[in-house]
């Protein structure tokens, strides 16, 4: 790649790059507006928050194309390749969040006008603050080229995640003492899961940008552990067919010495009842 070349290219690159975090602030500034409208009812902002989805799909189609064209044209190699892999994965990640923030719209809208115990509401807008916190250091992570902050995201995903336990308990107690009825509490769950696979989303734009830094992935220790394992039962079923073998040949011998023995006793017993034997 001539030095031309290499500069248009790294300035596409570097477009992508900002295309991928105005996509990433799309939805880390939609999610609290959702759980407003969760928690505040408002049927409007609703409405504006799914509309305004066609501008998240569009903007991760144009950035996923734009990675491909850079595939098909540049050819590039290495790190550079790392980059363009990496968008192309966080593109999905971003996009299918932007979805999930939608989903939380929509289930609001199915338990319009339940009242909510505090314990619930308070929970809903700590499990959106740290959904909210994630996805804002997954693109920081991004930004900066932040390989430790990055690897740092499952720790802090941890704290989501008790969030939605505690919520799920709260959904049974409330819906035991008759606060909720059966469709709220099923749609409440719902909702819970959609915050905490957003916080997944965020963890795994963490491991790209780890792999897009260093190169590594979460995979890579998963096939060094299958290929370790494929080593030792290689081992083991080639020390187990030694033995098989082994104790073949030990059968076969015994079966000729016994044969010969048993040929010798017959020739001396045809010799001693022979005349003049």
């Amino acid at each position: 790649m001539s030095p031309e070349m290499r500069k248009s290219f790294h300035h596409h690159l570097e477009e992508v790059g900002a295309e991928l975090v105005k996509l990433g602030a799309m939805v880390t500034e939609t999610l609290p507006r959702a759980t407003e409208v969760l928690l505040e009812g408002d049927l409007e902002a609703a409405e504006e928050i799914v509309q305004g989805d066609d501008a998240v799909n569009e903007l991760a189609l144009e950035v996923e194309e734009s990675c491909f064209q850079l595939l098909a044209l540049q050819q590039p190699m290495a790190s550079d390749l790392r980059a363009i892999v990496t968008a192309i994965r966080m593109c999905g990640e971003i996009e299918r969040s932007g979805d999930l923030v939608v989903n939380i719209v929509k289930a609001a809208r199915r338990i319009y006008g339940v009242p909510l115990d505090p314990r619930l509401r308070g929970l809903i807008a700590h499990m959106s603050e740290e959904a909210v916190t994630l996805f804002r250091h997954a693109i920081d992570a991004y930004v900066e080229r932040d390989a430790p902050l990055a690897a740092a995201l499952d720790d802090i995903d941890d704290r989501l995640d008790d969030l939605h336990g505690q919520f799920i308990e709260a959904i049974f107690q409330c819906f035991s003492g008759g606060a909720v009825d059966l469709q709220v509490a099923v749609q409440l769950a719902m909702i819970a899961r959609f915050y905490e696979r957003i916080g997944d989303h965020a963890v795994n734009i963490g491991e790209r940008v780890e792999y897009m830094v260093t190169g590594w992935l979460p995979e890579h220790e998963a096939a060094a552990r299958k290929a370790a394992r494929q080593r030792v039962e290689g081992r083991a079923a080639a020390t187990d067919m030694a033995d098989r073998t082994a104790a073949d040949m030990a059968d076969r011998t015994a079966d000729r010495t016994a044969d010969r023995t048993a040929a010798d006793a017959d020739r001396t017993a045809a010799d001693a009842g022979s005349p003049g034997g």
